[in-house]
């Protein structure tokens, strides 16, 4: 006995299939109507053209301090006062710790009795304007005395060849000469040693008075105070480091030149630098320094650029973006940045031709202005599209905007 639905189903399944594939049928051909149906996209175009361009350097550097020093103690002491902390703008000159003083003092005032006790034996005022040693006290007493013994001498001489004194007598005066002769080349002789001595105690007062001015303990540069060692009450000797000091005006910023590059780069060159606290603002700085060797490691340059840093903006050790044009000028291939498009790491342009895009992958240089050089990919006069490169499509149909 046959069931009536076993034919029925299929029937119907047939019927459903047959409507489903004349509904694609006429899907895709209501597409391909509309896509014959449909306007080229209007775009502008432009031909890729050569062009000079001056070649620039753009590398990223480190921002330095010019001069950093940690400044050490030149005396002995205790430290008394600190007149400078962390952070605080110094200038050269500037008492920055202050050592105990006394004992330094008691040594400069024995030094200066010593000087003064020399200056009264020479018979001097002052160590700056000393007298000749013939000129001296004891000096001019043993000349009269020696004169003195010499007149003696020559009259008992006188009185002997008339035999009015016995030898005695005129031996005695010789005796006496000769020794005032003795007495005056002894006093030229302490004159000059103490001449000497005031020299010597001059020295030694002019160190006592260091040691003394070396208690303060004086910034080297302006700048500001990068770390304090320091605390008051400790007792430091001859080079402990008290206090890091650092100049920040101007600064130094620290980079490389690529190898290529380096002919076309010369000391005075103006450079710009951008750093990521001012985005929108570009520092003028100077090539100061250029290494005369190549760094293997890298095949560049090391070279150092000194920037104005008044306000203390830019700070030392951060990052920095140098820009600087070199004095290379290539002849290259250029179309405008605004062709490129860039989709899953190509780049490429769309040529114009005959009404339709054609899509070309290029390599791409460096960028000039609004302009972008092209190194491989097109060549020159090609007509490239300028507009709407994003919403693009190979073999799409174009005509030119206002047509």
């Amino acid at each position: 006995m046959r069931i009536p639905g076993s034919i029925l189903y299929p029937s119907l399944a047939l019927a459903a299939l047959i409507g489903m594939t004349s509904a694609a049928c006429s899907r895709g051909e209501n597409a391909q109507a509309n896509i014959a149906g449909n306007k080229a996209r209007a775009i502008k175009s432009e031909p890729a053209r050569a062009q000079a361009i001056r070649r620039n350097v753009d590398v990223v550097g480190t921002l330095a301090a010019e001069d950093q020093v940690t400044i050490s103690a030149e005396a002995s002491g205790s430290v008394s006062r600190i007149f400078a902390d962390l952070g605080d703008r110094v200038v050269s000159g500037q008492v920055l710790v202050e050592l105990d003083r006394e004992k330094l003092q008691y040594s400069a005032d024995q030094q200066k009795a010593a000087l003064d006790r020399a200056l009264a034996k020479y018979g001097a005022a002052s160590a700056d304007v000393l007298p000749p040693i013939e000129q001296t006290p004891d000096v001019r007493k043993a000349d009269a005395e020696l004169l003195q013994a010499r007149q003696s001498f020559d009259r008992a001489s006188e009185l002997y060849k008339r035999q009015l004194v016995p030898k005695q007598v005129l031996d005695d005066a010789d005796a006496l000469l000769r020794a005032k002769q003795a007495g005056q080349e002894s006093a030229l002789q302490n004159a000059k040693n103490l001449r000497a001595d005031i020299a010597a105690s001059v020295a030694t007062s002019k160190l006592a008075d260091r040691q003394l001015r070396d208690a303060s303990i004086r910034a080297p540069f302006n700048g500001y105070v990068d770390k304090r060692l320091v605390s008051v009450g400790q007792l430091v000797n001859v080079q402990t480091p008290v206090m890091s000091v650092v100049r920040i005006d101007p600064l130094k910023v620290t980079a490389e030149i690529p190898e290529a590059m380096a002919p076309w780069v010369q000391v005075g060159q103006p450079v710009a630098l951008f750093v990521d606290a001012f985005r929108d603002r570009a520092f003028t700085a100077k090539v100061s320094r250029i290494s005369p060797s190549v760094t293997t490691q890298t095949r560049a340059f090391p070279f150092e650029a000194l920037v104005a840093n008044p306000d203390a903006q830019l700070k030392p050790g951060t990052f920095a973006r140098v820009h600087i044009e070199s004095s290379r000028v290539d002849r290259v291939l250029t179309v405008p940045f605004a062709a490129i498009q860039y989709r899953y790491g190509v780049n490429r342009v769309f040529l114009v031709q005959h009404g339709r895009l054609a899509a070309r992958e290029v390599k791409l240089g460096e960028r000039a202005g609004d302009r972008i050089e092209i190194l491989s990919g097109i060549n020159a006069d090609d007509e490239v599209a300028v507009t709407d490169v994003d919403q693009l499509g190979d073999g799409q149909s174009v005509v030119p905007a206002g047509e």
